[in-house]
């Protein structure tokens, strides 16, 4: 090889090895500033979750809109305006829309949060996430949201040198999506903490993945037995079906003076069969018994028919223990009961659907959940969601409030925040946090030690249905 061709060859060799060096030098740095950033520290733009082939519809801080509304009006063109901000990391601008929006629909609890994120803005915060079907069950999302918003709320107001960032999760509904939202928040290294899931199924699929991944779930409305010592990572601050079955075991037999029941279910539900078997066990040690059982799943499912082999069998009581799912085929029960037969219920049987649907024929049925309003006018945390809303809010607010005051409660204690710290926090056996609705303490099993509200239908003028859910004596 000639010299003339020797020097061009050497020059081009130099030029690589340069490009190549000065490559590596700037992944390096790249990769010592995420290793450098603090556990359990974001900023206020939106987090990046791995999506697991979920395509991020399904998450959202600020960035989409998530609880679907029909039609066009004020209020939704301004939280439109903000999400579009928001997603454009213009938070004075997303602030501005989402306060508007407030101001034309002040019980929207998915502009709050998401109004409290903007505010947050790229200040450090620590995030945690609310995972709600709002696929399946928009109007349960949404009472749990305003749990999640209030406690957002009042802890982002409380000046005390930290903030919170609330991811909003659809899983809706459904145990494949839940997994596969599950693993995306696992590996999502900002959030520290799931709020959810809402059915006792979606926490038991989901609860497998947080375990794995050595990430805290809360949630404040499944009651399935199953879950009570089925993981260190999953708590709850609900009762176990355990504690509601039991109530209105003895209110059958001290109150009602009946012993023989037939029970509707749901077998597709893992809350509804952990119900039902605690309620026959509960029943048994009363000196009762279940007569019959009726499948509500069931394709050869009849209201009419079912109805009357209860009353064949000795019947004296219906309990009604469906899932939100199959409500409407349990109320198909309800009304041609006519009131002939006392009715029981479980916590899906506190819906706006049992006032409008089953009206004057629902009054007098004894449901079982883990709080009321009228048996807690004096907390602060009902005056001050009632300001926020407008509105009297029911227990699945409050027990998602509570779920998110618990995150709250270590954040505040807590001088560097991070997952392991979150753990280990909620596992000491002195935990407990008092927030506005009262005291959080978890038993050893993970399940809240708490009483259970048995409440009736009367006629009244709160719901607008006419009829109202009011605590029995």
């Amino acid at each position: 090889m000639s010299r003339k061709e020797t020097l061009p060859l050497v020059v081009a060799l130099l030029t690589t090895a340069l490009l190549i060096g000065g490559g590596v030098w700037w992944l390096s740095q790249r990769v010592a500033k995420v290793g450098d950033a603090p556990s359990g520290a974001s900023s206020g733009a939106p987090s990046a979750p791995a999506l697991d082939g979920t395509n991020g519809e399904r998450f959202s801080a600020g960035e989409k809109l998530l609880a679907a509304e029909a039609g066009t009006s004020p209020a939704l063109s301004q939280k439109q305006a903000g999400i579009a901000a928001f997603a454009a990391q213009n938070y004075p601008e997303a602030v501005t829309a989402f306060t508007a929006a407030l101001k034309a629909k002040r019980n929207d609890p998915e502009a709050l949060i998401y109004l409290n994120n903007a505010k947050v803005g790229t200040q450090p915060a620590f995030e945690v996430a609310i995972a709600v079907p709002l696929d399946s069950d928009l109007n349960g999302s949404l009472e749990m949201l305003r749990g999640v918003a209030q406690a957002q709320t009042e802890f982002n107001q409380a000046a005390g040198g930290k903030l919170l960032k609330v991811l909003i999760v659809n899983d809706g509904g459904e145990t494949g999506m839940a997994r596969q939202v599950a693993t995306a928040l696992v590996n999502n290294p900002a959030v520290l903490g799931v709020v959810g899931h809402n059915s006792s199924d979606m926490s038991l699929a989901a609860g497998e993945i947080y375990t794995q991944g050595k990430l805290v779930m809360i949630s404040p409305t499944s009651t399935s037995v199953k879950l009570s010592n089925f993981s260190p990572y999953v708590f709850r601050t609900v009762p176990s079906d355990f504690v509601a079955a039991r109530a209105l075991a003895n209110y059958m037999v001290t109150e009602l003076k009946q012993q023989q029941a037939a029970v509707f279910f749901n077998s597709r539900s893992a809350y509804s069969q952990s119900l039902k078997s605690e309620f026959g066990a509960a029943l048994s040690l009363e000196g009762g018994q279940v007569v019959n059982e009726f499948d509500l799943a069931g394709a050869d499912f009849d209201a009419n028919s079912s109805l009357q082999q209860a009353q064949q069998s000795g019947a004296a009581v219906l309990a009604l223990f469906p899932n939100s799912d199959l409500l409407d085929r349990a109320l198909q029960v309800l009304q041609l009961n006519q009131r002939r037969l006392p009715l029981l219920g479980g916590d899906d049987v506190y819906s706006p659907k049992t006032l409008s649907v089953g009206g004057a024929v629902a009054q007098d049925i004894s449901i079982a959940v883990p709080w009321h309003i009228l048996a807690n006018t004096n907390s602060s945390f009902v005056k001050t969601s009632r300001q926020l809303w407008g509105a009297d809010v029911n227990w699945r607010t409050a027990t998602s409030y509570d779920a998110v005051s618990v995150f709250t409660g270590v954040a505040a204690a807590e001088p560097d925040l991070s997952r392991e710290k979150m753990h280990a926090a909620l596992a000491r056996p002195s935990f407990s946090v008092t927030n506005g609705s009262g005291v959080v303490k978890f038993t050893t099993s993970g399940d809240r030690s708490q009483s259970i509200q048995l409440v009736t239908v009367t006629a009244g003028k709160r719901s607008g249905t006419g009829y109202d859910f009011v605590p029995l004596p």
